[in-house]
């Protein structure tokens, strides 16, 4: 408990002497929104750049970040009340939601991963896949492997799951897996995916290409600002000025190259090839202005669901009304 402490306090000091800026000792009256998010995670890139640029006390609030370890760490905080938001996808919303939580989703990122193999692999295509060994982040019923299993059942009548050998682990470890060659192909989260790469990794399939193919709008956003209702309601000025904020900092990220270099330091990339991938994946991820389609979610749902079954969907056979929220 001592050193998660620690952790925290040090990241705090980190992100207030990143910021440096001139106003930030002097808007202590301004109410404080806090966002619970993984230290190293990408949600912390946009959030820098709003305290950076100062998008918060445009719009009527002090962000606070709070740091933590894990994601079942970030929902536990949600649950509790500890923070006002955090970043996670709608179908966890979804499943809160059903069970009585007045959770809502507002859109984030449409990042999604997908399947990289060696340069130098054999493998060109789907029907190349058949009997190899493939790492995945995330265990059996992440989004991205249940939407490219449905990929490949179209393009070939087979299901992935068997007529290949599957290793589950985490997103670092697959990814030394592949580079290794303990591997045949990996599918990893994006950002690791960026980095393999960088490292001279090829695509096979992205997860946004496998969606489009199965009909399925990849514009539809998987991660968000977990919100309150009943927050929403108390302080709209407040919720939808945290929307607007982050719009902006999207708006700002995809065009200025120069806002980036500010966050290099925590971005941990290993050179130069790995920033610029980085940099152009966050980018690729920034979702659509506007209310997400819930009927495009609804079939992303069904095609998952198919797959992953109750484990996936929590025993959920319908997004429940009200997940989405479009900051308005």
């Amino acid at each position: 408990m001592f050193a998660a402490r620690m952790v925290a306090a040090l990241f705090s000091v980190f992100l207030a002497s990143a910021l440096g800026g001139p106003g930030r000792a002097q808007d202590q009256s301004l109410p404080e929104i806090t966002v619970g998010a993984l230290q190293n995670g990408t949600v912390t890139w946009e959030l820098q750049t709003i305290m950076d640029q100062g998008l918060d006390r445009d719009n009527g609030f002090r962000l606070r970040v709070l740091p933590l370890a894990g994601n079942p760490a970030t929902q536990i905080a949600m649950n509790g009340g500890e923070v006002d938001s955090i970043v996670s996808d709608w179908l966890w919303v979804a499943q809160n939601r059903a069970r009585g939580a007045d959770f809502t989703f507002l859109p984030y990122s449409t990042a999604v991963g997908g399947l990289v193999v060696p340069a130098d692999s054999d493998i060109a295509g789907p029907d190349d896949l058949d009997g190899g060994r493939i790492g995945i982040a995330g265990g059996p019923v992440d989004k991205s492997w249940l939407i490219l299993r449905a990929w490949y059942r179209q393009q070939s009548g087979a299901d992935l799951a068997d007529v290949t050998e599957q290793v589950f682990g985490a997103p670092p470890v697959i990814q030394n897996a592949a580079e290794t060659g303990q591997v045949d192909a990996a599918v990893n989260f994006w950002h690791y995916l960026a980095r393999m790469k960088a490292g001279g990794m090829r695509e096979v399939i992205d997860v946004a290409q496998a969606a489009g193919d199965l009909g399925l709008d990849p514009s539809t956003p998987l991660l968000g600002y977990v919100l309150r209702d009943s927050w929403i309601e108390d302080k709209p000025e407040l919720a939808r000025g945290l929307a607007r904020a982050s719009r902006q900092a999207k708006d700002m990220l995809a065009q200025d190259d120069a806002l980036w270099d500010r966050l290099r330091p925590i971005m941990d990339a290993a050179n130069d090839a790995e920033f610029a991938a980085l940099r152009a994946g966050w980018r690729a991820g920034i979702p659509p202005a506007g209310p997400v389609d819930a009927a495009n979610a609804q079939a992303m749902f069904a095609v998952m669901a198919e797959l992953g079954g109750e484990e996936l969907t929590g025993g959920l056979s319908r997004l429940p009304d009200g997940v989405f929220w479009s900051g308005d």
